[in-house]
């Protein structure tokens, strides 16, 4: 038995990173998982990686249409989504004075209004069917800032005060809402943002006490912690992994 047995489970910005690693701890611990990223090609190939049942979408989640067809397509061929794990992010590292508005637009539009349009799509659903979990990857950039990240962290800041509340507006529907916020991570992102230079990543290490950057498994286990029935008593708690 597995913790998240045929617990249909939506993950978004899933074709790489910390986003497949989840999608492969979810399926590891049985839940039909639903694999959404804006490179349709990468959602697919990491469906295929976990095979029958899991499926994928291209979703753009900064686009509400884009969300609202996909979960609508999703809900038809399952008639359920009993976990939402927000995952889709992006950015680009850049001292907040030198930045521009149209960087500051798709920040925010990937790693907060992404959340919402996911979160006003399914939490419905989810309500209705009498329950559901969504866990919202948040980052510790949100919780004690990041330099060069201004815009990020201030979206990321803005995903745990709105997953407080609607764990607040949700508790009476049996929807727990939870926020799993990385420390740095050794993904293809964290590389493009500088986490590539030997110099810095040694720097990094050497600040974090377990001497390593976390892997994209250790924060997918905290994902599958929240989405399971072990945390049915948890919600609007935000959990740093680092």
């Amino acid at each position: 038995m597995g913790r998240l047995d045929n617990k249909v489970s939506l993950v978004t910005g899933a074709g790489a990173g910390i986003g497949r690693a989840i999608a492969h701890a979810a399926a590891a611990e049985g839940a039909i998982v639903v694999v959404t990223d804006v490179d349709g090609a990468a959602a697919a190939a990491v469906a295929a990686e976990l095979g029958s049942p899991a499926s994928s979408y291209a979703v753009d989640v900064a686009d509400k249409a884009s969300v609202d067809t996909a979960v609508a397509a999703i809900h038809t061929a399952y008639g359920r989504i009993d976990v939402l794990v927000n995952n889709a992010g992006w950015d680009r590292a850049v001292p907040f004075v030198e930045s521009e508005p149209e960087l500051w637009e798709r920040v925010i539009a990937i790693n907060f209004v992404g959340v919402l349009n996911t979160c006003r799509a399914v939490l419905p659903l989810m309500a209705a069917a009498g329950g559901g979990r969504v866990v919202n990857l948040g980052s510790d950039a949100g919780r004690v800032g990041s330099s060069g990240e201004a815009v990020y962290s201030g979206a990321k800041g803005a995903v745990i005060a709105f997953s407080k509340t609607i764990a607040r507006e949700q508790a009476r529907s049996g929807v727990t809402v939870n926020v799993v916020c990385p420390g740095p991570t050794d993904t293809a992102l964290f590389a493009s943002m500088g986490g590539d230079n030997p110099k810095l990543r040694e720097g990094l290490t050497r600040a974090i006490p377990l001497r390593r950057l976390a892997d994209p498994a250790d924060i997918a286990s905290a994902v599958v912690f929240f989405a399971s029935d072990e945390a049915s008593y948890l919600t609007g708690q935000t959990l740093s992994v680092s």
